[in-house]
């Protein structure tokens, strides 16, 4: 963090403490970090990617246009009770942009709190499903993908290996998901596309963290599926495939979704992993100018977050600074608006609601090929919910599909529908348009 170091002693220890304040012209990132335990390759592989993308717009660009980025972090081990402690620790500090945890439970546990704040919550690729409906839910951002468009991505890849929709009827299809919140959320779902599409499918629980699989694999041997569904996390993915190769299940039969695509869940599983498929939003690799600026200007000059470099450019190092990108957009897009100046967290929650990023603009950034374009509205804080799929070599990812929609005729009324029963509950007045630019500068 070149910024943090070239601040005065007094700001350094506060950041000790639990966060660099912000001054004037300073936009603050208070970060729910998890570098230890379980969960410690994904979270510091996308904490590190995010603080490179913002430590390099600070280095090679003077911050968003003379606004410097700051940030501290507070170690949660992605359990929901520290997550919400640095919450409530960090909250306080001047300039908050916006909240990235990357947990599921954090993030339930955060949406009245931030709801009440004004600042904005991002749960990118991930989160409570029907915080896409931006009607409802004005602070709340599952950027790039939620829940329920991820499953409906997977089912219709599974469609089109076997010739399309009608292939799927009397296929089985189990989805072997992690006990959390996270693993919970697309239950209803696969239910739903199952009796859409016809085919059979079977749901199983892996407790928390997932180290040991016998019993549910020796069921899913009994069951004798056509796919497995990989919805894991961390310890549980490459424990599942090394466990599936030992019961005989082929790792080509088996998809993984977004938090089981990284090389962290496949290089412990050796040969066991050869073949196995995984759901993306981004690339991996370090063939893109953004990758290559924060290996120039940050790593070649001992800036750089990671304490090995030779993560730069893998999965979760590139959803990071993917994540970087769309927050830092958000900003930008806010400034043009609201001024060259620290923002209010209602004012960068407008910067997500018009985040329109074209593929000349992500061009312009550095980053053609490395994400989908993205288009997030006052009422759809998603965007346009596009995947990819990969496949693993043995050394590698290598991309076998275009990017694939998700069925937005179907998911769109029950997102809808789930949202306007928690906006009764809380006794929530559903936004309208109108409301978009009612704006609060504290």
């Amino acid at each position: 963090m070149a910024f943090f170091k070239r601040m005065v002693p007094a700001l350094l220890a506060a950041a000790l403490l639990g966060g660099a304040p912000a001054l004037a012209d300073e936009q603050y990132f208070p970060l729910q970090s998890f570098r230890v335990g379980p969960y410690a390759a994904p979270g510091s592989g996308f904490f590190g990617g995010f603080i490179d993308y913002m430590n390099l717009i600070n280095v090679r660009d003077g911050g968003v246009n003379g606004v410097k980025l700051t940030w501290s972090e507070g170690e949660t081990e992605y359990e929901v009770e520290k997550g919400v402690e640095v919450y409530q620790r960090l909250k306080s500090n001047p300039g908050v942009a916006a909240w990235n945890p990357l947990s599921v439970g954090i993030a339930y546990a955060m949406i009245d709190g931030i709801t009440k704040d004004k600042t904005s919550l991002v749960t990118i690729d991930h989160g409570r499903t029907d915080t896409t409906d931006g009607r409802v839910f004005p602070y709340v951002f599952p950027l790039l993908m939620n829940p329920y468009s991820e499953s409906s991505g997977i089912i219709n890849y599974l469609a089109a290996k076997e010739g399309g929709p009608d292939g799927l009827k009397g296929k089985k299809i189990v989805v072997l998901y992690h006990g959390s919140p996270y693993g919970k959320e697309t239950i209803p779902i696969y239910d739903l596309l199952a009796r859409k599409f016809g085919f059979k499918v079977v749901q199983i629980e892996v407790p928390h963290p997932g180290n040991e699989q016998q019993a549910q694999w020796l069921q899913i041997r009994r069951e004798r599926p056509d796919y497995v569904v990989l919805r894991g996390w961390g310890v549980m993915n490459p424990v599942a495939l090394t466990t599936a190769q030992r019961n005989g299940f082929p790792a080509t039969k088996i998809i993984g979704n977004v938090w089981s695509n990284s090389e962290e869940d496949v290089l412990p599983a050796g040969e066991a992993a050869i073949g196995y498929t995984a759901l993306t939003t981004q690339a991996s690799g370090h063939d893109y100018p953004v990758l290559k600026d924060i290996t120039e200007q940050l790593y070649d000059k001992g800036l750089g977050n990671l304490s090995d470099r030779g993560r730069i450019g893998t999965v979760y190092h590139n959803l990071g600074i993917v994540n970087g990108i769309l927050n830092v957009e958000a900003v930008r897009i806010a400034q043009e608006k609201f001024g060259h100046r620290t923002l209010s967290g209602d004012e960068i929650r407008w910067g997500f609601e018009h985040l329109q990023l074209s593929p000349e603009r992500v061009k312009q950034l550095g980053a053609e090929n490395l994400f989908h374009s993205i288009n997030v509205t006052w009422d759809n804080h998603e965007g346009q919910g596009y995947v990819t799929f990969q496949q693993w070599d043995g050394k590698k990812w290598k991309v076998v599909s275009d990017w694939i929609a998700p069925d937005w005729a179907l998911l769109r009324p029950i997102i809808e529908k789930s949202a306007e029963a928690y906006a009764r509950e809380k006794g929530i007045k559903i936004r309208t348009e109108a409301d978009v630019d009612t704006v609060s500068a504290k």
